[in-house]
């Protein structure tokens, strides 16, 4: 907790009556008030709370600590929405004050050790004090009406991550990336504490606010959730520096890419054909092009980079749904959802950037993707972007004509070996149904630090599309190969998305 926001006492503003008689209404202007004063300070981090027997917790022991679900909020009243809290402890001992939102005032959601079960850790909680927990869920009937399903995490720094209807947690996004994939090293904003507005009997949709801080940022967000197939978030967004970053990363993104169809296992030891929680980036750049760039697991550190003008979105996607290319019954990597980011209201001068780390197993989120504007405010002067993330599956944002499905490297039998490179890759979609049976569709490739020495289109009738078939030679070993293609059709005009694909340097 950042023992500074003791110095802006939100509550004296939280209780001051508008008038004689009536309490004054808590709104996202007392977050933004909060964070533009914290801005004018230098923030001081408190030394952790926390007795030595949390902070000591590994992994298992911490997960062995369970909410009591009959301790949930909002339970008695047999509202739409509950609550429940993570207990702090193992890597999250900065504990974050949550507070719930009435029309007759807030109050603080105070920690209990009688609201969790310890199960096998020798543990007293009788003697156990914490300041306040380290992150909640929201709980709300997603898959069936008689079970509220757990729909919606904030656990750890700026993290949170959501569900739609019958997803498994995957991707997760963040409040904010500061200078990420830098050689001066990342700072992680967090968010210290939250509002949560209390929903009505009928509520389908909630109400979230939250205050984040770190050593040069401090911002107020809003989300507002509605659960759904496609869970909803509309995020608010008032960022305010205490002094100049080097990049700032708005709308982040967090997944994890091990090997897949454009980068098989290379030990050959695991069963499993993919293992990831998204296959690709997908961006709608302003101009009305669409960009799919494959995701890889790369030998170094790989960063991206897409110049845009108020893109309409961008967003991870898990493309591929076939069980068969997983075969993983426990993660369900089939199950893992989509994110779109759409901006509301348009975004100006800027670019997607994608970072790519090295990850020996699965256990590394290493892919992020995120906005940075092309300028930013000078520090204490408010930064306002707004959007709409998508958590989605089946419904997942394409373009309307159609898009790539799967990417190949390599090639099949070759009486001699040359040195070229190898892809295929098959698009499908609405684009294809139209076409007459002997239309001409052409491959339209480019590329930097590349020979195309062959480039083919032809239908591919298993799934309704085409095929294209590439092969490219890298010029010069020690530079990148960059290669983008698309799709033209009978009218000149593109049928398909771009295919953009980097090749680091040898």
């Amino acid at each position: 907790m950042v023992a500074v926001a003791k110095h802006v006492s939100l509550a004296l503003c939280l209780f001051i009556a508008a008038q004689p008689g009536r309490v004054a209404a808590f709104s996202f202007d007392d977050v933004i008030a909060q964070a533009r004063t914290l801005s004018g300070t230098t923030q001081r981090l408190a030394d952790s709370d926390l007795p030595k027997e949390l902070l000591d917790l590994d992994y298992d022991q911490y997960r062995d600590i369970r909410f009591r679900p009959d301790r949930a909020l909002w339970r008695d009243a047999r509202l739409p929405f509950e609550l429940m809290f993570f207990h702090p402890g193992f890597h999250y001992q900065r504990a974050v004050r949550i507070h719930e939102v009435t029309p007759a005032g807030v109050r603080d959601v105070q920690f209990s050790s009688n609201q969790f079960d310890y199960g096998k850790n020798s543990i007293d909680p009788t003697k156990l004090r914490a300041p306040g927990f380290a992150g909640f869920r929201v709980h709300y009937p997603l898959n069936a009406p008689g079970y509220k399903d757990e729909i919606l995490t904030f656990l750890g720094a700026s993290y949170f991550r959501a569900l739609g209807k019958q997803q498994i947690y995957g991707i997760s996004a963040r409040g904010l990336a500061v200078d990420t994939a830098l050689a001066s090293g990342e700072e992680f904003p967090a968010f210290t504490e939250f509002w949560i507005e209390r929903p009505n009997a009928g509520a389908s949709q909630l109400t979230i606010y939250a205050l984040l801080d770190s050593r040069r940022v401090t911002g107020a967000y809003r989300f507002v959730l509605k659960p759904g197939i496609d869970t909803l978030m509309e995020v608010s967004t008032r960022i305010f520096l205490r002094e100049q970053v080097t990049k700032l990363g708005l709308a982040p993104l967090t997944s994890m890419y091990f090997f897949g169809e454009n980068q098989p296992n290379a030990t050959g030891t695991d069963f499993r054909p993919e293992v990831h929680d998204s296959d690709g980036l997908s961006i709608h750049s302003g101009t009305g092009e669409w960009i799919w760039r494959p995701l890889v697991n790369p030998k170094r550190l790989l960063v991206s980079s897409f110049a845009l003008v108020n893109p309409f979105g961008f967003g991870m996607q898990q493309r591929d749904r076939r069980f068969s290319h997983y075969e993983d019954l426990e993660s369900r990597f089939d199950k893992r959802p989509s994110v779109w980011v759409q901006p509301i209201g348009q975004w100006g001068a800027g670019r997607v950037e994608l970072v790519q780390i090295p990850s020996p197993d699965e256990t590394n989120d290493n892919i992020v993707a995120y906005w940075v504007p092309e300028t930013l405010p000078p520090p204490r002067q408010m930064l306002t972007f707004d959007y709409r993330l998508s958590w989605q599956m089946d419904n997942a944002v394409r373009p309307a004509q159609s898009w790539v499905t799967q990417t190949r490297r390599g090639h099949a039998y070759r009486k001699s070996t040359d040195d070229s490179i190898d892809f295929v890759i098959d698009f499908e979609g609405p684009a294809f149904m139209k076409l007459a049976a002997d239309a001409k569709v052409e491959p339209v490739v480019t590329g930097q630090n590349a020979e195309v020495r062959e480039a083919i289109a032809y239908p591919n009738p298993i799934i309704n599309g085409y095929r294209l078939a590439l092969r490219v030679k890298r010029m010069d070993e020690s530079k990148p190969v960059e290669l983008r293609a698309f799709l033209r059709g009978p009218d000149s005009g593109a049928i398909s998305e771009t295919w953009s694909y980097l090749l680091p340097p040898s």
